[in-house]
């Protein structure tokens, strides 16, 4: 049996099935993955800024106690731990903040942003960093975001295996997704716990990471379906 247009009904029927059935999976696991999100934000806030307030706290009260007792060498010596920690916390939750919200991403556009992350770990590193991601602002902003947030956890990855050179591409595949790819030459690693962090970015728009590892270096790729790339 086959419509007007000669298309098979039970085609279309099916696609229209898969469609859905693909919408319900990437719904479940956009909840999964927020809720993950959620519990790993709050171990960050706990083990991170709000034990380090906590402790500043403590090198207070000692100020105050040894300024009390006449030790004005020692309240300056805590004190000056106290503001280097202050300041410490103050850059872990911009890191924080800038992990959930890249405003580079959304003020600026793909490209700009991931240049601008490019550039800095370049000098930071001595490592030549080559993009080709003009592809990537046709994407969904959620794509975009999770492109970004994969792109700097995977450079920051290749920068620690000591590499002269690193490659950035996002390129459209046959089926309509999007695939971002990221390559260097440096020291091979067996970790499988980098590709862990990335899956963990990746899992919420339905996306498939592979990492190949050769003596020639490493390839990490990050691909996203049509329907989570485009919408």
């Amino acid at each position: 049996m086959t419509d007007g247009g000669g298309a098979p009904v039970e085609r279309r029927q099916g696609e229209r099935r898969q469609e859905e059935r693909d919408r319900i999976r990437l719904f479940e696991q956009r909840i999964a993955a927020e809720q993950d999100e959620r519990r790993r934000l709050a171990l960050d806030l706990h083990d991170g800024a709000v034990q380090s307030l906590s402790g500043i706290a403590l090198m207070l009260d000692a100020v105050g106690h040894a300024i009390d007792d006449g030790r004005y060498d020692t309240a300056r010596e805590v004190l000056d731990a106290a503001l280097t920690r202050h300041r410490q916390t103050i850059q872990s939750l911009r890191d924080l903040s800038f992990n959930l919200e890249p405003v580079a991403l959304r003020d600026q556009g793909f490209e700009p942003a991931v240049r601008h992350l490019a550039e800095g770990l370049g000098l930071d590193e001595n490592v030549q960093i080559d993009l080709d991601v003009d592809a990537a602002e046709s994407l969904a902003e959620r794509a975009q975001v999770t492109f970004y947030q994969v792109t700097r956890a995977a450079l920051t990855q290749a920068a620690g295996r000591r590499p002269s050179r690193i490659s950035v591409g996002v390129a459209d595949t046959t089926d309509g997704g999007s695939e971002l790819t990221v390559t260097d030459d440096g020291h091979v690693e067996r970790r499988r716990e980098n590709v862990e962090a990335i899956e963990e970015r990746v899992r919420a728009l339905n996306g498939r990471v592979i990492a190949e590892r050769t003596e020639g270096g490493t390839i990490v790729k990050v691909s996203l379906p049509a329907y989570a790339a485009r919408s």
